[in-house]
C-alpha cells in the first residue's frame, strides 16, 4: 500500500483526470490494431484472410517489444544527431520510467506516454501491411517491422513529435522547421504510405493483377474493422492533447466530423462515377476522412474538418485509380488512402488553420497568409523520401536474403493453408478432425515443401 511518505516527489505534478484520459486513448488505440485487422481481412480473398490479420496481430507484436526495447528512446531520447534521432539506449527498456522520477512537470506519466506513443507505431507498421497483401511470407514481413520500427518509423516520429524542453535539443521538423503535426498526418499517414509504395515495387505484383477480379471476400467484417478504426481514432487524436479538457474535445469533435465527411466524399463521387454508392466506399471514405484529419485535428474548426474530411474522401476515391495507371500493386490502397489523405490533411492546414483551434495558429483563410506553405510542405516531402528510401533498400535486403514473396504456386491456391496451416472458414469439416493438434500437424507436413513462411 503506498502511502504519501513513500510516493515519488514527481508524482506530484500527475493529475489523475488527464491520466485516466491519457489510459483510456491508449486502449483506444489498441483496439485500432485488431479493428484494422478486421478491416484488411475483410478486403482480401477469403484464401488469405488469416494471413492478412495475422500481418497485423505479428505487427502488434513486433513492435510493441522493439518499442520498449529502443524505440521509444530513438524517438524521444536525448537528440543525438541535429533533430535527426534520439539516444538509443537512453530509455532502454523503459525501466527508467517505472518509478515516476523522469515525469518532471508532466501530468501524466511518462511511461504511459511511451506506451501511448508505441501504438502509434504498432498502427503504422500494420498499415504498411495493406499494400503487399496476398503474397508476402510471414517471416520476412515480421523482420521487416521489427527493423522497420528502428530505422524508419522511430527516427520520423522524432522529426515531428519530439518538443525541445529541459535543455535537450528535439526534432527538426517540429522544433527548427515548425511543422503543424497535431497527431501524425507525416509520422503515421504519409511514412506508411511511402513505406508502403516501397515494399509494393519491392514484392511486386499479385499473380492476376490488373486482370483476375479481386474483390473484398467479406464486407461485413470491413465495415465493423471501419467502425473499431473510428472509435480508436477518438483516442489517436484527442489523447495526443495528454489531457482532459478543452483541447481534447475541440480535437475529438473534428475528428468525428472528418471521419463523417469523409463518407459522404467517397460516397458523392461513386455516385457520380459508378451510379451507385457502396458499403466498401462508405468504410473507405470515412478512413480517407480520419486519416486527413490526423495532422490537422488541433488546427482547424468543426466547419474546416468537415472540409477536410469531405475533400479527402472525394480525392482518396479518384487516386486509388493511379496504382492502375503507374502499374504499382498496392493491394489494399494504402498509398491512395494514407499517403494522399495524409498529404490534403497536412496541407490543409496552411489554408483552414484558426487561432481559435488548439494550436493557435491561422493559415491563409483566416489571415495567416502563406507562411505556414513551407513548413508544411517541407513536412510531407522530406519524410515521404525518408520513408521510401530506407523502406525500399530494408525490403530489398530482406528479399536478397530471405525472400519476402511467397511462391506463385502458393499464392494462386492461397498462403492461409500454406503459411499459417490453417483456413479461415472450416465449411466443409470431415468426420474424424475433431483434434486441432493432429489436424494442424497433417497440414504442416502436407506443406513443409513450400519453404519458410
Amino acid at each position: 500500500m503506498t502511502s504519501l511518505l513513500t510516493t515519488p516527489l514527481a508524482a506530484a505534478a500527475l493529475d489523475t483526470g488527464d491520466t485516466s484520459w491519457l489510459l483510456v486513448s491508449t486502449a483506444l488505440v489498441l483496439l485500432m490494431a485488431p479493428g484494422l485487422a478486421l478491416f484488411y481481412g475483410g478486403m482480401v480473398r477469403s484464401k488469405s484472410v488469416l494471413n492478412m490479420m495475422m500481418m497485423s496481430f505479428g505487427a502488434l507484436a513486433v513492435v510493441v517489444v522493439v518499442w520498449a526495447l529502443v524505440g521509444y528512446s530513438v524517438a524521444f531520447g536525448d537528440d543525438v544527431a541535429l533533430g535527426l534521432f534520439g539516444d538509443p539506449f537512453q530509455h532502454w527498456g523503459l525501466g527508467d520510467l517505472l518509478d515516476g522520477s523522469a515525469n518532471g512537470d508532466s501530468t501524466v506519466p511518462m511511461l504511459l506516454f511511451a506506451v501511448f506513443q508505441g501504438l502509434f507505431c504498432v498502427i503504422t507498421a500494420a498499415l504498411v501491411s495493406g499494400a503487399v497483401a496476398d503474397r508476402a511470407r510471414f517471416g520476412a514481413w515480421m523482420v521487416f517491422v521489427a527493423v522497420w520500427t528502428v530505422l524508419v518509423y522511430a527516427p520520423v516520429a522524432h522529426w515531428v513529435f519530439d518538443l525541445d524542453g529541459d535543455g535537450e535539443t528535439g526534432g527538426w521538423l517540429l522544433n527548427d522547421v515548425g511543422l503543424l503535426d497535431y497527431a501524425g498526418g507525416t509520422a503515421v499517414e504519409v511514412c506508411s504510405g511511402a513505406s508502403a509504395l516501397a515494399l509494393a515495387l519491392v514484392v511486386g505484383r499479385r499473380v492476376g493483377f490488373g486482370r483476375d477480379p479481386m474483390r473484398p471476400h467479406n464486407l461485413t467484417l470491413v465495415m465493423l474493422g471501419a467502425g473499431l478504426l473510428w472509435f480508436g481514432w477518438f483516442g489517436f487524436n484527442a489523447g495526443s492533447a495528454l489531457a482532459a479538457g478543452q483541447d481534447a474535445a475541440a480535437i475529438l469533435t473534428a475528428t468525428l466530423m472528418a471521419g463523417a465527411a469523409g463518407t459522404l466524399g467517397w460516397l458523392a463521387v461513386e455516385r457520380v462515377r459508378d451510379g451507385h454508392a457502396t458499403s466498401l466506399g462508405a468504410a473507405s471514405g470515412l478512413v480517407a476522412g480520419l486519416v486527413a484529419i490526423t495532422p490537422s485535428c488541433g488546427s482547424v474548426s468543426p466547419v474546416g474538418a468537415m472540409v477536410v474530411g469531405a475533400v479527402a474522401g472525394a480525392v482518396c476515391a479518384v487516386a486509388i485509380g493511379l496504382k492502375y495507371r503507374f502499374g504499382y500493386d498496392d493491394s489494399l490502397d494504402v498509398v491512395g488512402v494514407h499517403f494522399v489523405g495524409g498529404v490534403v490533411g497536412t496541407i490543409a492546414i496552411a489554408f483552414l488553420a484558426t487561432s481559435a483551434a488548439p494550436t493557435g495558429v491561422d493559415g491563409l483563410l483566416y489571415g495567416g497568409g502563406v507562411d505556414l506553405f513551407g513548413p508544411q510542405l517541407l513536412g510531407v516531402g522530406a519524410v515521404a523520401a525518408y520513408a521510401f528510401v530506407v523502406s525500399g533498400m530494408l525490403g530489398l535486403a530482406i528479399d536478397r536474403l530471405m525472400g519476402f514473396r511467397v511462391d506463385e504456386e502458393h499464392e494462386i491456391s492461397g498462403i492461409d493453408l500454406v503459411v499459417h496451416a490453417e483456413n479461415a472458414y472450416d465449411l466443409h469439416a470431415t468426420a474424424g478432425a475433431r483434434s486441432s493438434g493432429t489436424g494442424v500437424l497433417n497440414i504442416r507436413d502436407e506443406t513443409k515443401e513450400g519453404g519458410p513462411s
